[in-house]
């Protein structure tokens, strides 16, 4: 009699996924990918909003139409698109649980920044150009070699950073925190007024109790429960919007991005119009090679630290960031956000990224790219059910983002903020994220400050010669204005 024990044989899916490895199920993985798209599916109607409003030189909409209604139907069906096509790649090449979309800031960079001074084609023709840029510092293998002298202390503040600026994300998205008088304030004149804020209140307590109770599907069972609530609320008092129809705050205790109702209409086709509306090199003639230049490193900047912050706060998270500090597949992770930057040109959507939100499935089990093929399958979906999509206020996918923040903010043990050649740098980079809306700005503040504490404390050989790079890329970055003024642009 064999006294061996066999090994339990699993799939060829599950070992490329590494399912059984990660110690995860296929009923967690659907969970988490479901949880991730409904935390992020307000980016099919938040994008268009901000692509689909702005005009650029010639007072054209996205597209070239004068038509804004069809400029926005056309950005809502080709973010879907990219975003369910570059999620899917990220599942299948990337095996990480990380969603992709349309990246904000980036988009309102695009529409505000850059549109207005050439034509949409031209604006989107440069958002390619540093798709293609950005895949190039990938294969070559520089991206990864930064991200690998980036100190210890330096990646877990990152985690801890995009933490609190979800956080943010979430208390804004819901109307908890606003501008105001001083810079920020609590609710409506510092209460909590209207049955909205309620909405948050009671699912973000659902949401905490779930969780602390370890319960299955957790998250996605907050955003369910908290959208039944505000369908509930919205048809008993009938809120209606926050904002009104020319974008003026109208009322402020209303629901912000949708009023929560049952759908009338439950299919719609999708129009694709916007695929391959791009111009590589229109910009350079009518703003000069500078200028051009210019607008292509600050997009390349913000998305080469950002997803690289991104991906190591999620595999921190997740549990996946190996004995070296290293994240499994990190180079084909690069790849395909590479590839989402030059994609989300193409199709006139602005660049696609990495989205934090994922962190909403990680919190609720998911540890492989399975998750991601479901989100992407979803937002595939979303082309043909968006008013479904439109169902979930912002109220309700909010509570998802501040108790994930919450989750994320246990790696701060790991930083030993006694010595301030740590602390300081650390600290710069965890406040600047939320306080700026940007992973970007708080990466770059945290390098830049390592790097001058090095120079003066005697230290400067520790450095690596990849953070001194990264570091002075910063301070172009950060001094992009006098640079433009200096070569004689405005």
């Amino acid at each position: 009699m064999s006294t061996t024990t066999e090994m339990p044989q699993v799939s060829a899916f599950d070992r490329w996924f590494s399912l059984t490895a990660r110690r995860s199920t296929y009923g967690r993985e659907i969970r988490g990918g479901v949880a991730t798209f409904f935390t992020m599916a307000y980016i099919v109607v938040l994008n268009p909003l901000i692509i689909g409003t702005a005009k650029d030189m010639n007072g054209l909409y996205v597209g070239g139409t004068d038509d804004i209604v069809k400029a926005i139907t056309m950005a809502s069906a080709a973010t879907a698109l990219v975003a369910g096509v570059m999620t899917i790649l990220m599942g299948a090449i990337g095996r990480f649980p990380m969603a992709m979309a349309a990246g904000l800031g980036l988009n309102g960079f695009v529409a505000f920044t850059l549109a207005p001074q050439m034509t949409w084609a031209d604006a989107m023709g440069l958002v390619v150009l540093e798709g293609i840029l950005i895949l190039l510092l990938v294969i070559t293998g520089f991206r990864a070699a930064v991200f690998k002298a980036v100190p210890e202390y330096l990646k877990y503040s990152i985690g801890v950073g995009i933490g609190l600026f979800i956080t943010l994300i979430g208390l804004v998205d819901a109307g908890i925190v606003r501008s105001g008088v001083p810079l920020i304030s609590f609710g409506v004149f510092g209460e909590l007024r209207g049955w909205p804020m309620l909405t948050f209140v009671l699912g973000l307590i659902i949401t905490i109790v779930l969780v602390v109770r370890k319960v299955r599907g957790a998250i996605l069972i907050g955003i369910f429960a908290t959208t039944i609530i505000a369908i509930i609320m919205e048809t008993v008092f009938k809120i209606g919007p926050k904002n009104g129809a020319d974008g003026s705050l109208a009322n402020p205790t209303g629901w912000g991005l949708n009023v929560p109702a049952v759908p009338t209409t439950w299919v719609q086709a999708p129009d694709l119009g916007l695929l391959g509306q791009f111009n590589l090199f229109g910009s350079f003639q009518i703003i000069g090679v500078v200028a051009a230049l210019l607008a292509i490193f600050s997009l390349m900047l913000s998305d080469f630290f950002d997803t690289m912050g991104t991906a190591f706060g999620l595999a921190t998270e997740a549990d996946l960031v190996d004995k070296d500090g290293e994240i499994p597949h990190f180079q084909s992770i690069l790849v395909v956000d590479s590839l989402g930057a030059a994609a989300g040109g193409a199709a006139s959507v602005s660049t696609n990224t990495s989205f934090i939100e994922s962190a909403s499935g990680i919190g609720d089990g998911a540890r492989t790219g399975i998750a991601s093929l479901v989100t992407g399958a979803l937002f595939l979906v979303a082309m043909l059910i968006s008013p479904i999509v439109t169902v979930i206020p912002y109220e309700a996918a909010a509570p998802a983002l501040v108790v994930v923040g919450a989750l994320m903010m246990i790696q701060i043990r790991h930083i030993d903020f006694s010595d301030l050649a740590i602390g300081i740098p650390a600290f710069l980079t965890i406040v600047l994220m939320p306080f700026t809306y940007s992973i970007t700005n708080g990466i770059g503040a945290g390098f830049v400050a390592y790097c001058i504490i090095k120079i003066f404390t005697g230290k400067a050989r520790e450095v690596n010669w990849l953070m001194w790079v990264t570091s002075a890329a910063f301070v172009v970055y950060f001094a992009i204005y006098p640079i433009r003024l200096l070569s004689g642009g405005g």
